[in-house]
């Protein structure tokens, strides 16, 4: 299957791996981009990396209503990825996070809340992939 250019792009926006990123060891020097470095253990790092994979699954299933429109996978991929995500985060993870990194993301799942209300509600291909652009361009 051919993947639509930028998905993983819209998933690391999502992420915004541009402020943070998962990093396992102990002497780091400041990121040249402006990247913060998470103080994470292995169980945490791995929670962070699954929660990459399935942004990038879900708005793979997402984007792939170009070719054929399946409201409903829509709606069940977005749903995926809106706050219960937020929910199954460990609070001693959460604890670790950056204010800035905690508020995008909550942000980023409430996108994905919204997508999936109006994905049920609407029905309409462009206007949930409308909705995904301008969550990969806020985050």
């Amino acid at each position: 299957m051919k993947h639509p250019r930028g998905a993983l792009a819209v998933v690391l926006l999502c992420l915004n791996l541009g402020v943070a990123y998962a990093e396992d060891h102990h002497a780091h020097a400041p990121a040249p981009d402006g990247r913060a470095v998470l103080e994470l253990d292995p169980d945490e790092r791995a929670m962070i990396q699954e929660e990459m994979r399935l942004f990038l699954s879900g708005v793979l299933q997402m984007t792939a209503v170009r070719g054929k429109p399946d409201m409903p996978a829509v709606a069940d991929a977005a749903r995926n990825l809106g706050q219960k995500m937020v929910h199954e985060v460990p609070p001693t993870l959460r604890a670790k996070l950056p204010l800035e990194f905690r508020q995008l993301g909550f942000s980023v799942h409430r996108d994905f809340d919204q997508i999936t209300h109006f994905a049920e509600s609407l029905k309409e291909v462009s206007y949930s992939l409308n909705q995904l652009s301008d969550t990969r361009q806020n985050a």
